[in-house]
């Protein structure tokens, strides 16, 4: 009879999820003006809120190792450190792509064996189970050197896209679910409800404010939150 203990199984790598942050002032404005009908003022704060309370669920989420916000907002940054994110400078703010892909690569320099993962800021009521669900869904694929992506509520945009740093091309913009799909990327997450519930328009927001928000949409809502779970 042989001592030799089986290997363990390798543990999954962790991720470290990377949140693009449009400065408040200039975010989310199809909640205001004529086509939102929002205050300015308001559209400001629940554009701050959606992304605290995004980077709020994530860092609670299992799996995660850290999250890296790439912003330009100084004190939006100060309070994202508080929460407990890394931070960086975004070097290519006119180009979402490439702020991610400049995420991804201060990702591999930081924390070498992590999987960048690319989550938008939008997504206020994001639960920390349901975002662990689909990171440990997307792993097999990764290891098999495939991008994921989650497509958003609407069934047409991209919530979340991951891959290996060396791998990493994300493709959003308009009509980015059909691209990263088109690519070779897995589609991930199809009954994560919270993790596709971005909020782009008034509907969007009735959507998710209907399905439960964190504290801080809550409060720049004047709705009561459901907390993320």
């Amino acid at each position: 009879m042989s001592d030799t203990q089986p290997e363990a199984a390798p543990s999954p790598a962790p991720y470290v999820v990377v949140v693009p942050v449009k400065p408040p002032a200039f975010g989310k404005s199809r909640l205001g003006g004529a086509g939102g009908g929002l205050p300015d003022e308001q559209r400001r704060e629940l554009a701050e809120a959606f992304a605290l309370d995004t980077v709020e669920a994530t860092l609670a989420t299992p799996g995660v190792a850290a999250v890296l916000v790439v912003t330009d907002d100084f004190r939006l940054a100060t309070r994202m450190r508080a929460l407990g994110c890394e931070m960086v400078p975004d070097g290519a703010s006119e180009d979402l792509n490439a702020t991610l892909v400049q995420g991804a690569a201060e990702v591999a320099r930081r924390w070498p064996y992590a999987v960048p993962v690319a989550l938008c800021a939008d997504l206020p009521g994001l639960r920390p189970a349901e975002l662990a669900e689909v990171l440990a869904e997307a792993g097999a694929h990764l290891a098999a050197g495939r991008a994921v992506f989650v497509r958003d509520r609407a069934g047409v945009g991209t919530t979340l896209y991951a891959a290996a740093a060396e791998r990493f091309e994300p493709a959003f913009g308009v009509g980015s679910a059909a691209r990263h799909q088109a690519g070779g990327c897995v589609e991930v997450g199809v009954t994560a409800t919270s993790v596709r519930t971005d909020v782009d328009d008034p509907a969007d927001l009735g959507a998710a404010l209907l399905a439960g928000v964190g504290p801080h949409t809550s409060r720049a809502s004047g709705r009561r939150a459901t907390p993320p779970g």
